[in-house]
This record gives structure tokens, sequence and C-alpha cells, in this order.
């Protein structure tokens, strides 16, 4: 019988077949018109399951399927369970592509389509991993559960009800996932912490309808000027947040956390040149690095007010209304930021103006123990995946679902970003390097290896 790293080598154009017949599916799921769209995608990946000969299901929701497969157990070894997700974002705008978005092209040894990194791409490479153990030897070294779902791009609606209510059929020792990315080029990274989020939209309301501002401008108050007071009072010019108690839990970074950063090969002049600016700012006091991964941030994601076409328009605006988000650390509640906000608000309202605050979502921080037996099991197949160790980083951005995964079923998650920060997730052209591909396979193969020979 082929062993596995032959079966890996000789099989990569095929894995990337198979990726490629995969992202020509256009499930968006916040499209009503791919609906259908979405439930082939979701079939597809139930089929490799099944060719596999896996226990697969197709469970329904109000929304889109689930699709939930297990191997055979394995006595005497740890279960792991692989999330992932099916959907893609919209591609508008479409006239920034280059090609197609749901017609695969291979670019500068990257594949590029919808979906390529977000996470069609990353979610396949532990379908074929299972794959290869299955076809080398005949099963894989330990029991794998997978949960791939059609509705994390807009909020995992019925996913979480779902690890509630199944508890038992879900139970495991380790959750994996890879939906994030590596810390650079060659340079394969563990993450070990995601912040939360708290999300809102702030509307105020003045005068019935737009005003003259030469005529009413002075003795009716413009509800453009009091939001703009309102979000520059959420910051102060130490780049401090300004709500009460809001800093009252949250978790420092330690020295070891700090000398972990400063250590990595991180170049603030290639992060500005990448992103097209000339210089940083943030809170004083923490280096770039520590404000993205480790610290709280307020910002403000869209303003609008008034007359916003072509030439001048002299109005005093009827309303104004912002869109804004706070980043949240271990061990801050999202319930009292929004309790808090609104007594940092309400004693602003200047006279004539009423306001409307909707909490859109929220979700706390978390952080993996660094000590977890996982993380080495990890370490040590990435290393096999890559050819280089993997280096421990933070993320700024938030997976709300990993927190119900940990909630629910008490157990370690382990966050394997293969993909690369210049992906252009959610963006036109988003690629998913091939190289990364098949070395995700690679590693998540010897991921399964590597947990078999721990307790469970």
């Amino acid at each position: 019988m082929t062993d596995l790293k032959t079966f890996l080598a000789e099989n990569e154009d095929q894995f990337v077949d198979d990726l490629c017949e995969l992202l020509k599916i256009p499930s968006v799921s916040t499209d009503s018109r791919h609906a259908g769209d979405v439930k082939a995608a979701g079939d597809w990946v139930a089929d490799q399951f099944r060719k596999l000969g896996f226990k697969t299901e197709v469970i329904d929701t109000k929304g889109h399927p689930i699709i939930y497969a297990e191997s055979e157990p394995v006595p005497g070894t740890p279960v792991a369970m692989v999330y992932g997700h099916y959907d893609v974002q919209p591609p508008d705008p479409l006239d920034e592509w280059k090609t197609p978005p749901f017609e695969p092209t291979i670019r500068d040894g990257n594949v590029v389509a919808r979906g390529a990194t977000d996470d069609k791409g990353q979610m396949l490479t532990h379908i074929k991993s299972a794959e290869a153990w299955i076809k080398t030897a005949g099963k894989l070294p330990i029991q794998l559960k997978y949960i791939i779902e059609g509705e994390e791009e807009i909020g995992s609606e019925n996913l979480p009800g779902f690890i509630e209510a199944n508890k038992e059929k879900l139970a495991c020792d380790v959750v994996v996932i890879s939906d994030c990315s590596q810390f650079g080029p060659g340079q394969p990274a563990i993450t070990y912490g995601l912040k939360g989020i708290a999300y809102f939209e702030l509307k105020l309301f003045g005068p019935k309808q737009d005003l003259h501002s030469g005529t009413f401008g002075g003795a009716v108050t413009n509800p453009a000027n009091a939001i703009s007071k309102i979000l520059a009072s959420l910051t102060d010019d130490q780049g401090r947040i300004q709500l009460p108690g809001f800093y009252d839990d949250v978790v420092p970074l330690d020295d070891r956390e700090r000398k972990q950063f400063a250590d990595l090969p991180f170049s603030e002049e290639k992060f500005m040149n990448q992103i097209g600016v000339d210089g940083v700012s943030g809170e004083v006091d923490y280096t770039t690095l520590e404000r993205r991964w480790g610290r709280p941030t307020c910002d403000i994601n869209g303003i609008t007010s008034g007359y916003q076409g072509e030439g001048a328009k002299t109005v005093l605006p009827a309303t104004a209304s912002a869109k804004f988000s706070f980043r949240l650390v271990p061990d801050q509640d999202n319930h009292q930021v929004t309790a808090a906000l609104k007594a940092h608000i309400e004693p602003q309202l200047p006279p004539g103006i009423r306001m409307e605050l909707t909490d859109f979502h929220g979700a706390p921080g978390f952080v993996v123990p660094l000590d977890s037996p996982f993380m080495e099991a990890a370490s040590k197949a990435i290393e096999k995946g890559f050819g280089t160790a993997p280096v421990l980083i933070r993320e700024g951005g938030s997976i709300p679902i990993v927190m119900d995964f940990a909630k629910h079923l008490d157990v370690d998650v382990l966050l394997l970003g293969w993909g690369l920060n210049d992906d252009n997730t959610h963006s036109p052209n988003e690629k998913f390097n091939l190289a990364d591909f098949q070395r995700g396979i690679k590693a998540s193969a010897y991921l399964w290896q590597e947990i078999s020979q721990m307790k469970p």
C-alpha cells in the first residue's frame, strides 16, 4: 500500500482539481438568489465525506444546511473535530476582478476565486488529509468529526443552537479551525487568541426634515455636528477608549507575550507599505502588534448624514447615523460595553436630538492556554508539513463560533491558518497559495498522527 507521504505527493493535482470544482459553485449565503448554489456546495462537501465512508448528515436549518460527518471511533485515542464553512462572501465589485470570481484561475502559484482562502481551500485541507489516511492506511489514527456550515458569512445564526443541543453527539477533545492566516510567507503560525467584538449603530434624529443651514443654523441642533462630537468622544488623544469602566476587566499582556511579539520578524515599514500609509497610530505605550492583537480598540465603520450628491447643497440634515465597533480582549463582556456606551452617550445628547442605539452583535475574546498539549501536537505537525516551526500569534479579528465550541463542549480550540494576510479575503481577486494548500494538507495529516499519540 502506498505510504502517506507518497500519496500526498502523487495526488497534488487531483487535490487542486477538487478545490477548483468546489470554487466554481457560487455559494453566496447572503444573497437569496444563490440559495440553490449554497445547497449545491453543501451537497458537494457531503459527497466528499460519503466517498470516505463517513457517517454523513445534511442537517436542514431555517437558513442553509449544516454538514455533519464522523469517522469510525478509535478507542484509546482523543477525538478531534474540524470546523469550516462552505459559504462565501459576495464577489462585488465585479469590475475589479481580473478573472471571473467563480471561474478558478491559476496565476503566479495561486488559485484565484471567491472562497479560495475563506474558507473552501483551507477547510478542504482537513478533508483531503483524512482521505490520504484512509487510502493509504485504510483507516484514520483517531476519530474525526466535522461540522461544515453554510452560514458563517452571515453570522452563523443556526450553528450555536445546533452545538448546544447536540453536546453528546459532538463530544470531542479538541476543535481544529483553519479560517485565518500564517504570520507571513514561509512562516506558519498557530493563532492562540482572538479578539471579541461589540458592534453598534447610532442614529440621531433632529428636525422633522432637512432645513436651510443659513436660515436655521445656530438655532437648531445639527444631528451631523452632534454625532461627530459623540464619535470623537469615544477615544482620547492617547488612543484610550473613554467609556466608563471599559478597562476594568481587560487582561493585560504579560511580559512573556510582549517579548514573544517583539521577537517576531515584523517590519513596521513593510506593514505600512502593504496597506499604503505613511504612519501608524493607536494606544500609546504599545507596539503595532500589541495594539492589533492584545489591546481593545474602537473604530468607526461608516457615517451617513446630509447631502452626498455632486456639488454643494447647504442643508442642516434631519438625521445622522454611524456604525462603529469595539474589538474586545479577554475578559471583557460585550453586554457591559453596551451599558457603558449608553451611559457615555446619553448625557451628551444636546437639546432637540433624539437617539436610537442598536446593538447588532457581540462576542467575547478568546485565548487558548499556551501550555495546552494540543498546541505542542499542532506545532510538531506544522513543522513536518511546512518544513519550519510555527510561531505563536494572536489575531485582531473575531470568530464568534469559537466561544460556542469552548463553552458548550469544554474543549481547546486550535486555530491553524494556512492563508496569507494578502489573500484579499472578502475583496476582489481573492487567492490561496497552492503550495500552502498542499502544505496544509500535509500538516493536517500529520496532526491526526500527533494527536493519536496523546492520551484522551
